[in-house]
């Protein structure tokens, strides 16, 4: 944006110097004192009627090259010379008056209303040797920058303090044409002036009716020489892309506030971002605080004087702590349970997000760990329950997995299923008691039984241990399609053994 506007910097400049080498070319050295102009073909005359120029001399005519003569009006004039003579009036002055020229004072312009209209002439002293090869090289070097003005892309003008426009290059003429601007010195762009001479930046939209919307331009504008230039920069993509980052963003936020989990973004520079409701009423941070934007060390600092995080030691071994979190959470590997004093349970997730920025997630899980230790209880009880009885006990599930086994069930077949990662089946348990018992033909019976969960009824049996043990086998449905299985002992308890044969001798 610098590189183009020091092109319009010197494209001015340069026209500046070249207006005022050309007054230098059309002027005799012996006129430098002489209001009066002479007749001569070199000089800049131009002749005006009902506010529009009738006749102009040669030197003159070349002055309004790009314009078309008929349509010359004094505005075409004032354009031409304000950069020149900055207190050249913008309406048809009504009386004479000579103005110098700025920061060359030996070339003036005369202003003489008379009968037939107004008289506009330029003087000045006659150019050295080196003044007429400096206005070559600037010619050519205005010839340059005027191609690459015309070649920009972007909308480039120059304006006086008012805000009127004195010169635009070809984009600036091609969006007024689009946009429709009637008045041609009328200000495309409403920006308001700046008051300082420091360059300034604003945005600023304009009613693009082909487009039936706004385009959005970044507006730079710059001092120069007592008149402003300014130079646009198409940023509707950018409008959009932070539309879109905006509606994207209150849309989240919207999802976010009916969420029970509590939400907290930090950006790359560790600020507050983002957050619900439900992290002010899980954290008991004020919405101000929240809304101040806080780093995120002072985000867990007030959390800790809440009482809504475990109390640290010390307060740098905390400080190493929070620096650890913010590592652990930036390669998504933080997950953390908070026991807090006051009985509640808190479950805090780090999630990293694009561009640096670090995403907490804080959830009350206090029912949930309350239910678990519940149920943990609720099992120890059971289990406790079928430890007292003095018959072994085994519940199959409707899958036919062993769910629970007492003690006397261990004892009785020598097993203990807990010992093993692997799930124990109905399959393996009967193998099992197969193995140790004599031939029985119930193990596909009970196998049936346990994994059918239709039409079942309770049912016994009796076994025998290979160690001569009888065992009454019950097998009862329950609940939830399970299985119990219980072995008693017998109250034979013992298979008797065969009479043995005594062989005696008769006499």
């Amino acid at each position: 944006m610098d590189v183009i506007l020091a092109l319009g910097i010197g494209v001015c400049a340069s026209f500046a110097a070249l207006l005022g080498c050309l007054i230098l070319f059309s002027r005799n050295p012996k006129v430098r004192t002489v209001v009066k102009p002479t007749k001569s073909d070199d000089d800049i005359v131009f002749l005006m009627r009902s506010g529009r120029i009738y006749s102009a001399s040669d030197s003159a005519r070349q002055l309004l090259t790009g314009i078309p003569f008929d349509d010359a009006e004094w505005q075409q004039i004032h354009k031409l010379l304000v950069a020149v003579f900055p207190d050249l009036p913008a309406e048809e002055p009504k009386k004479s008056l000579v103005l110098h020229a700025k920061n060359q004072p030996e070339c003036r312009l005369a202003v003489q209303p008379d009968i037939d209209g107004l008289r506009v002439e330029l003087f000045g002293p006659a150019p050295s040797p080196a003044e007429m090869t400096l206005c070559i090289l600037q010619s050519a070097e205005l010839d340059m920058l005027r191609v690459a003005m015309a070649s920009i892309a972007s909308p480039f003008w120059e304006s006086d303090a008012q805000g009127r426009v004195i010169w635009a290059n070809a984009a600036y003429r091609d969006l007024c044409d689009k946009i429709g601007t009637e008045q041609p010195d009328a200000a495309l762009f409403d920006i308001a002036m700046p008051k300082t001479p420091e360059p300034t930046r604003c945005r600023t939209s304009i009613s693009d009716t082909a487009r039936e919307n706004h385009r959005w331009f970044e507006i730079t504008s710059r001092q120069s020489n007592g008149t402003w230039l300014h130079h646009g920069i198409d940023i509707d993509a950018v409008v959009r892309a932070e539309t879109a980052q905006r509606n994207f963003l209150q849309t989240l936020t919207k999802t976010f506030a009916y969420l029970p989990i509590g939400l907290a973004v930090f950006d790359r520079n560790r600020q507050l971002a983002l957050f619900n409701p439900a992290l002010i009423d899980l954290t008991s941070l004020s919405a101000d605080f929240l809304t101040g934007r806080p780093n995120l060390l002072s985000f867990f600092d007030h959390m800790r004087e809440n009482r809504m995080m475990p109390e640290p030691k010390s307060y740098s071994g905390w400080r190493e702590q929070m620096a650890e979190l913010v590592a652990a959470a930036s390669d998504d590997r933080y997950s953390e349970v908070w026991s807090l004093p006051s009985g509640l349970t808190y479950k805090i997730t780090g999630r990293p997000h694009p561009d640096g920025a670090i995403a907490f997630l804080i959830e009350d899980i206090s029912a949930e760990i309350s239910l678990t230790r519940r149920f943990r209880a609720e099992m120890e009880l059971n289990q406790s329950v079928l430890d007292a009885f003095d018959h072994a006990v085994a519940v199959f599930s409707h899958l036919g997995v062993l769910t629970f086994c007492n003690t006397a069930y261990r004892e009785l077949w020598n097993t203990d299923p807990d010992s093993t990662l692997a799930e124990m089946t109905v399959l393996d348990a009967t193998l099992h008691w197969q193995s140790s018992c004599e031939a029985s033909p119930i193990w596909p019976e009970l196998r049936d039984f346990v994994l059918d969960g239709q039409d079942r009824a309770t049912w016994d049996a009796e076994l025998t241990l290979r160690n001569g043990m009888i065992v009454d086998c019950t097998v009862e449905p329950v609940s939830g399609g399970a299985t119990v299985v219980c072995f008693k002992q017998s109250e034979q308890r013992m298979v008797s053994a065969p009479p043995r044969l005594r062989l005696t001798s008769e006499g």
